[in-house]
Formats: C-alpha cells, structure tokens, sequence
C-alpha cells in the first residue's frame, strides 16, 4: 500500500517525555514497520528499559546521547543508531530540543505509544509492562 505523509501531518502522540507522530503506521505496510517523529525538549527521558521489539533512530536536528548496553552514544544531525530488541536503551537531549526520526519492526511500538498516550503518567509503569517493556529505576 502506498501511503503519503506531509510534513505536520500524522496523528500526534503524548509519551510524557516527548511528542511522537506517527509517520507510516504498521496497517500502511502489512505490520512490517513503523516510522515516527519523535519531538523531544532538553533533558533525560524515560529511565533505562528494554523492549521486545528493535529500533533506529535517525537524528533530523538537535544533539542527543543514546545509551545502549551500558554505552553513550553522541548523536547528532544525519547520525544514525540501531538498538536491538532487549537491549537496555535510553536517550537524553543536550539541545533546547530534538527530533528524530524512529523506526520499529511490527506494530508493537505504535501499540505502546498509544497506550501510553491514553494513560496518566502514574500508569506507564503498569502500560509497560502490559507491553513486555522492563523499566529500569535507579
């Protein structure tokens, strides 16, 4: 299926650490992939997790460390990563903010975005874990 996707268009999400629009969702490409905009502020995101399912991130502008696996990662304009699935993974913006570009095989990512969005922050918790996402606290 062909699907186009102008710039500012998409459906917008709320992961309480950044705004994620979906690009390509997984019903425009038979669950095989999704592409999302993700808009994030300066500062750390989520604490360390893991998730079943692999990831890439393409970085469009803005500065951001990745940590994979106990490594930090720089990332910058045109940078890329690829995190795979079980690795434990986070991010932090060092600019006033970020946007960059992540791509996830299946659908599983675009589940746990929307019921991320739908749930009040004190719920992420229990919403991973309903997705296979292991939440590392400090």
């Amino acid at each position: 299926m062909t699907h186009f996707s102008a710039p500012g268009e998409g459906p917008e999400l709320d992961a309480k650490d950044a705004r994620i629009t979906v690009k390509v969702d997984a019903e425009h490409t038979g669950g095989a992939y999704e592409l999302f905009e993700v808009d994030a502020s300066r500062g750390p995101s989520v604490p360390p997790h893991a998730e079943p399912w692999a990831k890439s991130f393409y970085v469009l502008h803005g500065r951001i460390t990745v940590y994979v696996d106990g490594e930090l990662h720089d990332l910058g304009p045109g940078a890329s990563i690829s995190i795979p699935a079980g690795a434990l993974n986070t991010f932090t913006v060092h600019t006033p903010s970020a946007q960059f570009l992540a791509v996830s095989l299946t659908a599983a990512m675009g589940r746990f975005f929307r019921d991320v969005d739908r749930a009040a922050p004190d719920q992420v918790p229990e919403v991973a874990s309903r997705h296979g996402v292991e939440l590392v606290r400090p």
